[in-house]
């Protein structure tokens, strides 16, 4: 679905990503990929009760969920008020989040690297969740949400923890530099498809780095703790964490200012 705004652009040419790929690929495990995120501690009792804690009190905000899956963040957001639209790039995926939200759910597809179809100032709030690492270069991205983000608006951004990656590399063998931009490549099978995936791993200076250039200054950095019925429903995890917390998932708060 595209969009009626008076600012439609065309996709920007020279940007590095594989977000495109990724959406294709995505199309082949959707059904898996969404029947995991109901049950799984990472992405249903951990990733996305943190987002929405983050994300308050959103009664009337017109909000981004960018890259959005099979809709489980943004069906949260449209229950508590928001004016919700969502885009991702597998039309697989977006396939699953209609059966979610129903058919006049506000879904378009479109790649994290492109032009969005929205004028300036659109939006009080972007999401974006477990979408960026798709991409080398987070630059032009962020610079689309700056631009379509109202004066003093939130982007709220959700990416697997620098330190956890690296020190998954490390422990099971790898020889990753921390430091850098560098990708990594990962084949998952979940129903009936397999789907190889590549992601950019960064340190978190490049993320800070990135925010800052587009004109983002942090608010909030998260480390969150899982949601409260985790440790009834995934006992054996928090059996030696007395803190009830684990390393997987940093989540900022932005907010745009003027550049």
């Amino acid at each position: 679905m595209w969009h009626d705004d008076p600012m439609v652009q065309t996709p920007r040419d020279g940007t590095t990503t594989d977000d495109h790929s990724a959406g294709a690929a995505y199309d082949s495990i959707a059904e898996g990929y969404a029947a995991l995120n109901e049950t799984s501690l990472l992405n249903e009792y951990y990733n996305r009760p943190a987002l929405i804690q983050l994300a308050g009190d959103v009664t009337g905000h017109r909000i981004l969920d960018a890259a959005c899956g099979s809709g489980p963040i943004l069906s949260d957001l449209r229950d508590r008020g928001a004016v919700a639209t969502g885009f991702d790039s597998s039309q697989g995926m977006l396939d699953q989040a209609r059966q979610r939200l129903g058919t006049d759910a506000d879904l378009f597809v479109a790649d994290l690297a492109d032009a969005l179809p929205f004028a300036d100032d659109t939006f009080d709030d972007v999401i974006v969740s477990q979408a960026l690492h798709y991409l080398e270069d987070w630059a032009p991205t962020l610079a689309e949400f700056h631009r379509v983000l109202k004066p003093g608006g939130r982007l709220i951004v959700s990416e697997e923890h620098p330190s956890a990656t690296f020190l998954g590399d490390r422990l099971s063998g790898g020889t990753s530099e921390y430091f850098g931009t560098r990708p990594r490549t990962e084949e998952w099978t979940l129903g009936a498809g397999t789907a190889e995936l590549t992601f950019w791993d960064r340190p978190l200076h490049a993320m800070t780095d990135a925010f800052a250039a587009a004109g983002f200054r942090i608010e909030t950095i998260s480390e969150p703790a899982p949601a409260a019925a985790a440790y009834e429903r995934f006992p054996d995890e928090f059996e030696n964490r007395p803190s009830g917390r684990f390393l997987a998932f940093l989540l900022f708060v932005l907010i745009a200012v003027e550049i």
